[in-house]
């Protein structure tokens, strides 16, 4: 009998070339940048695990649609194709397109969020949490307990916890809640994924207190996968099913179309209620564009459309998230931390038991993320202590749950090849650093707001007059 093999559903038709720097040359372009692997260039970077966001690679009938593209200001035939579409994969009636989703959280929040108003979801990502608080709300994080550690087994640690978004509501009043939040998969508390009974629940919960449930749609796709993996009587329903299910829940959705419609920008506003539909038109026009252009060209909008089709088709999705787990487990094999279980858009290496004699004030996971680079050329991105920024009252650095170096898959980028040669950086670095690290990294300038994109850091020095690293 034959084993199973992994079917890989596509082959590549155009390459870019990359090459990797001297070690020396990292090191110096690193210090350059102040530490901070947002201010390298691209070229400069080997492997760029950084985000898949707006990384992944266009199809062949993506790239044939936006030769078609309707560049019309207003009422495109391209637009309204990515309408259909999206009432087609999603179900909901009206859509408003815009450049990116920080954009779309831009005109959702400048509509809903008054000032002292609360936003509770399952772990809001930092531009999420920053136009919530920038329109005068507070984020409040209801994720359940088993969300907030990298260890052991639930299948849907992006859960929401019931019993605690019901005890915020109350606390604050229903007319104080602008909406809930339900982002899939959940990215800050390591790509995990939300059930659809806790979907469901949290529907009956804002029915019962007349609140709108607001989906963060940005990985869709691979929420939609999860729950036909893992949730019992979901495994015979397809993607397009499961999904048309879990939005069915929601009275709208903001998207980044960056990462699961599988485009290099794009992103919209998908609602169902006439008039959510026509209050959001006016500040779309002031802070993008005509609401049916929204920043987006008419091939961008074609190229979306298409996105949304392939996205939902099962090979690519079971190929997609069978990459990530495969390149887990490389790393679990060499006993490096990581959050568990494994996500469908990247590996998280939970850094404070990476560097288990870093301090937590010296962000770990930042340290983390220089460190891969100047080993191998690596590009991760921190999220943890310096991601979530300081509590809008005290002004102190916020400790979250988790301190975490995210290392994302580009869709339909790299190869398996590409994979273990990470896993062997992040090896290297683990056996070489892992317990000899005893400092890892401050300010040296903090940037305001969003900090992680901006801010430069310096090595604090250990008393031996080094770096931190024990002879």
């Amino acid at each position: 009998m034959s084993r199973a093999r992994q079917i890989i559903p596509y082959k590549a038709k155009v390459v870019e070339p990359i090459a990797l720097l001297p070690y020396e040359e990292r090191v110096r372009r690193i210090e350059a940048c102040g530490n901070n692997l947002f201010r390298l260039a691209s070229h400069d970077v080997y492997i760029d695990l950084v985000t898949d966001s707006g990384t992944g690679a266009l199809s062949a009938a993506q790239l044939g649609r936006m030769m078609i593209g309707d560049e019309a200001y207003a009422g495109s035939r391209s637009f309204f194709e990515m309408e259909r579409q999206i009432r087609e994969t999603m179900g909901y009636r009206y859509t408003i397109p815009v450049h990116q989703g920080r954009a779309a959280e831009r005109v959702l929040d400048f509509v809903l969020i008054k000032k002292h108003m609360i936003v509770p979801g399952n772990s809001h990502f930092d531009t999420t949490k920053a136009h919530i608080e920038f329109a005068g709300g507070r984020a409040i994080d209801c994720t359940i307990d088993a969300g907030r550690s990298s260890t052991g087994y639930h299948p849907f640690k992006g859960d929401v916890d019931l019993a605690k978004l019901e005890s915020v509501i109350r606390e604050y009043g229903p007319r104080h809640v602008a909406y809930i939040l339900m982002t899939v998969t959940c990215n800050s508390g390591g790509g995990q994924p939300v059930s659809m009974e806790n979907i469901r629940e949290v529907r009956r919960i804002a029915d019962q207190y007349g609140l709108l449930v607001i989906l963060d749609a940005a990985r869709f796709a691979e929420n939609a996968w999860f729950i036909k993996h893992r949730e019992p009587g979901y495994a015979t329903k397809t993607i397009q099913e499961i999904v048309a299910e879990m939005c069915s829940y929601t009275d709208a959705a903001i998207m980044s179309a960056k990462k699961d419609a599988l485009v290099p920008m794009g992103g919209f506003i998908a609602v169902r209620d006439d008039l959510l539909y026509e209050r959001l038109k006016a500040p779309t026009i002031l802070f993008e564009g005509f609401y049916t252009y929204g920043g987006m060209s008419g091939a961008d909008m074609e190229a979306l459309a298409q996105g949304l089709r392939e996205v939902t088709e099962e090979p690519y999705l079971t190929y997609r998230i069978g990459q990530v787990k495969r390149f887990g487990e490389l790393l679990s094999a060499a006993g490096v931390p990581l959050v568990e279980p494994l996500g469908g858009h990247a590996v998280f290496i939970d850094a404070r038991r990476f560097f288990a004699h870093v301090p937590e004030d010296e962000f770990p996971a930042q340290l983390l993320c220089v460190e891969l680079y100047k080993e191998g050329g690596v590009r991760a991105v921190e999220v943890g202590s310096v991601l979530i920024g300081r509590d809008p009252d005290t002004g102190e650095n916020i400790r979250p749950n988790l301190d975490l170096c995210r290392i994302t898959i580009p869709r339909r980028v790299y190869t398996m090849e590409h994979l273990e040669y990470v896993a062997d950086v992040v090896r290297t670095v683990f056996e070489e650093k892992g317990q000899r690290m005893r400092h890892g990294l401050r300010f040296e300038v903090e940037a305001p707001g969003i900090r992680h994109f901006a801010s430069t850091f310096r090595y604090v020095r250990g008393s031996d007059g080094g770096t931190g690293d024990l002879p």
